[in-house]
């Protein structure tokens, strides 16, 4: 029998007249054997390339024919926009077999959880957080409520795999196996992903040597091998340039623009409405109703654009798209096909997306991205090495669940899973040697360090994993805008204290410091937009780096260039002539006497290769991701003496108190096994190794 054939008749019934569709996408047709088998598996395919119903469809015939009852089915998001986005979705695919959906996250009402917990639905969609929040809570019988779960399905898998969330995300799944009492399906849903195979294996958790997997990827993810589309690289030199293009061009289309940080948004946002564009703004400190307002407004207008942050780049619906605009360049050739493929969608529609750069970094960056997409690489999707803070996060959120958890036998609790299994000893022992457990009887249970730390509104900030910077919320009488930083509302100013949020200017007239609330009224202009990431600095990778040097060497990419890019690309290659080969890597000393070492090896190869060569580099310097400053008296013969060897004595970076502060539960840690932790996550020893065995070339200015 073919794919659909193997469906429910009710389903396929009304795949073919409530949908109407014609028949089902390839992805959709391949993914019905394995996941009625009950196989955990990993579904592939370029965004809008119907991911969801390749999950659903079959999930919800197996829960037909095999009369499954209660919450059987989990579908867990990493935004709750997106899992607002896909409710209405859900709620219809589950109606056609008289079955329910329902949404449970941090927005939830309590009434609408109440409701949930007294009428069960067969498919709940949340996130990693409300679960544990559910696995934690007094109002939940979690072993009553979790005990018919049969399958679990992660969208956007890669966006949980490439930071702590997806070690919490593990650690959640494993424990509500053991609440459920059997193994639990796992469906991971991801495009763009360079390791496909790696990303299933890690999705299974414990089971990925006992339990059956499958990729499910009948048409190759959107790369090079795919239709192009209309790609274009322009350099326009600032956000005000970038505005006036944007107004000028492709009038009477829906253009989706993304930026990369929110104050970008907000200064671009502003500059288009001054210019009488109709403009809507979506970020993450943006209140809930502001964005969801923005959204639906802007898929139900044509001629307008939408600036966003990647909060719109996973899929969100927002209709159908003409064009995405980049400004500057993505972090990575897997955002921008994420980002790409919000257009092309309509029959007779291409890919395609502008790139504006506002400076040659910017340039130079686009360029890079667009040789290595053109070459078909993906980035792998690596999860985060050693998550020990998650594992203290997770003893405590174990023992806030159970209340007591045995001594020996806590391992248990997640199957066996490393780092979470036995190895974990040294971490718990610190717990409770430092009062975050209390000890008694064989038995673990929440100490008074614990509750002082984190036992603030019922230990909620125990379930998320990352340290956010402290937000002041913005009112507008009783409707809130958004959130700010502090920094705006202390610095020094003359006259009004004036913000930029939500695309529009703001006077300060009243500060709430105790409550953390600022109240503010419409001002004509002049606002300024700031916030300061909470995250650790990331920089660009080694691959990305070296495609940026690759074409200061002279390789274009095979896009459209306007004259504008061309002509600033031919002054970046000048300028930085003396400081790139392709063969290897430059030693630079220029009139002034600084020594700059051109390695091209990315943020983390950089940072690993100057606590390698301590001796030669300043240990006080920034991070860089293409050069490294090196002592001032230094010559031919220190350089050969200091790394003869040192491809085989490489060090990992030093870590600062301030980056400790910045991962959340360190406190929780053994600081040696802190510090370790963050260090071998600023590490890239494999591209430090590389670049030390290269040939390096000296050059003076």
């Amino acid at each position: 029998m073919d794919g659909p054939d193997l469906l429910h008749p009710v389903v396929l019934h009304h795949v073919v007249n409530s949908l109407q569709w014609p028949g089902l996408r390839p992805l959709q047709e391949a993914a019905v054997q394995p996941l009625l088998d009950g196989d955990d598996a990993l579904l592939l395919a370029p965004t809008a390339g119907g991911k969801t119903e390749a999950a659903v469809f079959p999930l919800l015939s197996r829960m037909a024919q095999e009369n499954w009852s209660g919450t059987s089915v989990l579908y867990v998001c990493p935004l709750k926009a997106l899992l607002n986005n896909l409710l209405p979705r859900l709620e219809t695919y589950t109606g056609w077999l008289g079955r329910r959906a329902a949404l449970w996250h941090g927005d939830t009402t309590m009434g609408r959880r109440r409701t949930i917990l007294r009428e069960r639905p067969d498919v709940l969609l949340t996130t990693p957080e409300s679960l544990e929040s559910m696995l934690v809570s007094a109002a939940v019988d979690e072993r009553e409520f979790f005990r018919h779960l049969r399958t679990v399905v992660v969208d956007e898998v890669h966006a949980f795999a490439g930071d702590d969330r997806g070690w919490h995300l593990l650690a959640v799944l494993e424990r509500l196996s053991r609440v459920a009492g059997r193994p639990v399906q796992r469906v991971g849903l991801s495009a763009t992903v360079g390791n496909p195979d790696e990303l299933l294996s890690w999705l299974q958790g414990s089971g990925r040597a006992s339990r059956p997997a499958r990729v499910v990827s009948p048409v190759a993810v959107a790369t090079a091998s795919t239709p192009p589309g209309e790609v274009e690289l322009d350099y326009v030199g600032s956000v005000h340039n970038a505005a006036k293009v944007i107004a000028a061009l492709h009038r009477g289309e829906k253009r989706l623009v993304f930026c990369d940080s929110r104050a970008l948004v907000e200064e671009l946002g502003q500059k288009l409405r001054e210019m009488q564009v109709k403009t809507f703004l979506s970020h993450a400190s943006l209140s809930v109703e502001e964005r969801r307002r923005a959204e639906e407004a802007f898929a139900q207008e044509r001629g307008c654009v939408i600036v966003a942050t990647s909060t719109l780049e996973l899929g969100i619906d927002v209709g159908d798209l003409d064009r995405v605009i980049q400004i500057g360049a993505p972090r990575s050739v897997a955002a921008f096909l994420q980002r790409i493929g919000r257009t092309g969608r309509r029959t007779g529609t291409v890919r395609n997306c502008l790139f504006l750069a506002l400076d040659g970094d910017g340039l130079l960056h686009a360029a890079g991205l667009l040789n290595l997409w053109q070459e078909g690489w993906v980035e792998a999707v690596v999860p985060p090495p050693e998550p020990r803070h998650i594992v203290a996060q997770q003893m405590l959120a174990l023992s806030l669940q159970q209340h007591r958890v045995g001594d020996q036998l806590w391992p248990e609790e997640w199957n066996g899973l490393p780092p979470f299994d036995r190895s974990a000893e040294v971490i718990v022992r610190h717990l409770v040697e430092h009062g975050y457990l209390d000890s008694d009887s064989g038995m673990l249970f929440i100490g008074p360090e614990a509750e002082l730390r984190f036992g603030r509104r019922h230990f909620m900030d125990m379930l998320a994993v990352f340290t956010a910077p402290p937000e002041f919320t913005v009112l507008s009488g009783r409707a809130e805008i958004g959130r700010t930083d502090p920094a705006l509302l202390t610095a020094h100013v003359q006259g009004p204290r004036l913000l930029l949020l939500g695309g529009r200017s703001w006077r300060v007239t009243h500060i709430d410091w105790k409550r953390r609330r600022c109240f503010v009224e419409p001002a004509d202009g002049g606002g300024k937009a700031l916030w300061m990431s909470g995250a650790s600095p990331q920089g660009l990778s080694y691959r990305m780096t070296r495609a940026m040097r690759d074409v200061l060497v002279g390789a274009d990419p095979k896009v459209t260039l306007t004259a504008r890019a061309t002509t600033r690309l031919a002054a970046l290659r000048d300028d930085a002539s003396a400081t790139v080969h392709s063969g290897g890597s430059v030693v630079v000393r220029d009139r002034e006497g600084e020594v700059r070492w051109w390695t091209w090896a990315g943020f983390r190869a950089n940072a690993t290769l100057i606590a390698t060569l301590s001796d030669l580099a300043d240990p006080t310097q920034r991070y860089d991701d293409a050069s490294i400053r090196l002592r001032s008296d230094l010559d031919r013969e220190m350089w050969r003496a200091a790394t003869a060897d040192a491809d085989q004595r490489i060090c990992l970076p030093d870590v600062t108190e301030k980056a400790l502060a910045g991962l959340k539960f360190s406190a929780a840690l053994p600081p040696r096994l802190a510090a370790a932790t963050l260090a071998v996550r600023l590490a890239d020893v494999e591209a430090a190794a590389a670049v030390l065995k290269e040939p390096v070339q000296f050059a003076y200015l």
